[in-house]
This record gives structure tokens, C-alpha cells and sequence, in this order.
């Protein structure tokens, strides 16, 4: 056996070519395949542990999918917002604890996401270095997105400008960075994270500015008996740092300040029954179980992936084809070769045995490069298509 695997050897090699081109196809022909199916099955280990973790999620009707995908994973479209005053009504009603969300901005390409000190606790997460966000202006990030940013604790990071042309935008916030979170291994590697105030100031709703100068009649556009309006020559502040801070304030009620969505934790089953059952009353708000809503998304992707595997096994049966058209035609050249072994005695069964081993180290190292580029495929789409 030895003997004949070492001659078998010793032709692949001989005929480097060839077997480079042969072992080219098997590996095109199965990396993808191979590849596809282990992304699916690991992003849906990955989204439904999430989904399973998180008991209920509240947010605006309309699409069922972008709430989940936002609230979870901080991808997809932002949803509609709800009011501050749906999580106060969560916490008095005492069935359950709400956590806001508010995610709907981005920092250097990174979703921000303002929400409480309870969050870290939820998803247990803890900050490798520095600490999580509790001032204004400060921030906390995931540990790819400091890791992909060159960021630590001091450094800073801006969010990103929106539409130049809406004049309602307020001024890209620079936020202190005061601490990078361990790895996780879920999206919360991948975002920024600030306290829910800095997040209503990101969004344009609070902020601070110098002293108007009212001795300055150029800055004035309308004087009351109670209330003076300035123009924009009113300076706002774009960082938030320990000599200004106490200037910045919001205008309106906080129960009416946006969010995007509200993780809740319900006391029990009961509690979660109860909930489901005024949510539905609700006209602008809805609550949903993300595990059903992550399954019903994976469902749609196993109906489509069944075409791509029909396609896929059609291109392997057309490559099988291939392969024996190229076995036949091989042993038509070899012909002669293969005569010449049996007249010196050598046994058919013998020959059978050589050629099958040759197309044997042929397919296993067709095997081998096919594990090697689905394992760098999958390497190179874990940063983009984060869990």
C-alpha cells in the first residue's frame, strides 16, 4: 500500500499542471458552498442567542424587522421613534424594567448608541478599559470599533455630519473617549456607546452655547417682555468638557424626547403575558418577542438558500462530469502505460488500486484548498456582516 501511494505521489507531482488545474476546479467548485453554509449556521447561532436573551422589545409600529435589527444588532433602517414616556410607564406599571434605546446616529462609521447604565449590566458587559459613559460628552466603545478606530481612553471621536443642507442638524458632537469595553463577541463589539442625554444632544434636542451677550443688538431678532430670540450668531459648543458643561440643557418635557426602541425585562411569564396584552391597545407602540421575529427572518433566508444549493448541486454534478470526462480521456493517453503494467506482471486489481489513489490525493487536496478559502472568505466578512 505504501508502495503504491508513493508511485501515485510521484505522478501527481510529475504532472504538476495538470493536478494544479484539476485540484483548482474541486476547490472553486466546493468553497463557496462550504463557506455559505458555515456563515449561515454561525450568524444564526449568533442572531438567535441574542434574540433568546432578550425577552421582549418595545418600540413604533411598522416593521417588525427593522425594530429587531436595530434594537439588537444596530443595523438595518432606523425605525420610528416612540416617546421617553413609554418607558415610564413600563417601570410605573412595575411588571417589568425598560432599558431606552436610542440609535439612529454614527460615529466614524459606527452606530452610537445612547442608553442607561442598566444595559451593561443586561448584556454583561464590562469595560476592559476606562469605564462605561456616565457624563455628557463622554463615550464608550466596543472593542472592534476602538480596535478599528485606533482609539483608547482619552482619545476622541466625532459623530458623523448629516444632511449639509438640513439647517435643523446640530454641529457633529466630539466626545471623549473614557473607556473601550472587553470583546464580546456580539454587535456591541462593533458601537459606540454614550448615555442617553448625550444621545438627545447628538440628535439636536439639548445643547450649550456661551452667554448670548444681549448687550449685542446685532444678535437679537425679536425682544418680548419675558423671553429675547437670537440669531445663529449665537455660538453652540460641538464638545462637551468640564468648563462648559453646565450650560447644556434641553428645551421641552424628556417624556417626549425620542426613542428608537426599549429593551424590557419582564418580572415573569405573567408580567410578559400582561404586557403583550396593553401593548396591543397601544396605537403608536408595539411589543415583540425578537426570538420570533429573528426566526421568522431566518426562515425567508433557508427558502432562498434552497435555490442557491440547487444551483450549487447542478454545478457540481456538471463538474462530476467533468472530472470523469477528464478520468476517461486520461486513461485513453495512459493506455499503453497501463498495458505495459500488466505485462510485467502487475495485477489489474493492482492498477485500479494506483489510479484510485491518485485521484484520491487529487480530491483531498482539492478538499484541503476549498477549506482554506471558505476559512479566509468567513474571516473576511466577519468584520462586515457582524452578528
Amino acid at each position: 500500500m505504501s508502495g503504491a501511494l508513493r508511485l501515485a505521489w510521484r505522478y501527481v507531482s510529475y504532472h504538476k499542471v495538470r493536478s494544479a488545474i484539476l485540484v483548482l476546479c474541486i476547490a472553486l467548485v466546493c468553497a463557496l458552498p462550504i463557506a455559505v453554509q458555515a456563515l449561515v449556521e454561525t450568524q444564526a447561532q449568533g442572531m438567535t442567542a441574542r434574540a433568546r436573551s432578550t425577552p421582549l422589545v418595545a418600540g413604533a409600529k411598522g416593521s417588525r424587522y427593522d425594530l429587531i435589527l436595530n434594537a439588537l444588532y444596530f443595523r438595518g433602517r432606523v425605525p420610528g421613534e416612540v416617546a421617553m414616556a413609554e418607558a415610564q410607564a413600563i417601570a410605573a406599571g412595575g411588571l417589568a424594567e425598560p432599558i431606552p434605546i436610542l440609535s439612529r446616529q454614527r460615529a466614524q462609521g459606527f452606530a452610537v448608541v445612547g442608553t442607561t447604565p442598566d444595559y451593561y449590566r443586561f448584556r454583561g458587559l464590562r469595560a476592559a478599559h476606562g469605564s462605561i459613559p456616565l457624563t455628557l460628552g463622554d463615550a464608550t466603545l466596543g472593542a472592534e470599533a476602538a480596535r478599528t478606530l485606533g482609539v483608547d481612553v482619552g482619545d476622541h471621536v466625532q459623530t458623523d455630519a448629516g444632511n449639509l443642507y438640513d439647517l435643523g442638524l446640530s454641529y457633529p458632537l466630539r466626545m471623549k473617549v473614557v473607556g473601550v469595553l472587553a470583546a464580546a463577541g456580539t454587535p456591541d463589539d462593533h458601537a459606540v456607546f454614550v448615555d442617553i442625554k448625550t444621545a438627545w444632544i447628538i440628535e439636536g434636542i439639548g445643547h450649550g452655547h456661551r452667554g448670548p451677550g444681549v448687550a449685542r443688538p446685532e444678535r437679537v431678532l425679536e425682544r418680548e417682555e419675558s423671553n429675547v430670540i437670537f440669531n445663529a450668531g449665537l455660538f453652540e459648543y460641538n464638545e462637551i468638557t468640564a468648563e462648559n458643561i453646565g450650560s447644556f440643557h434641553f428645551h421641552g418635557d424628556r417624556s417626549a424626547f425620542p426613542l428608537t426602541a426599549i429593551l424590557v425585562l419582564p418580572r415573569d411569564a405573567r408580567s410578559a403575558t400582561k404586557l403583550k396584552a396593553q401593548f396591543r391597545l397601544s396605537k403608536g407602540a408595539q411589543v415583540l418577542v425578537p426570538l420570533e421575529v429573528v426566526e421568522e427572518i431566518f426562515g425567508f433566508v433557508m427558502r432562498v438558500k434552497v435555490f442557491f444549493d440547487a444551483h450549487v448541486a447542478l454545478v457540481a454534478v456538471a463538474t462530476g462530469l467533468f472530472l470523469l470526462l477528464i478520468v476517461l480521456l486520461v486513461l485513453r493517453v495512459r493506455r499503453r502505460e497501463l498495458e505495459t503494467l500488466e505485462r510485467i506482471g502487475i495485477a489489474r486489481g493492482a492498477v485500479a488500486l494506483l489510479l484510485a489513489l491518485e485521484w484520491s490525493i487529487i480530491v483531498a487536496a482539492g478538499l484541503l484548498v476549498a477549506a482554506a478559502v471558505a476559512w479566509g472568505l468567513l474571516e473576511a466578512v466577519r468584520g462586515a456582516w457582524v452578528l
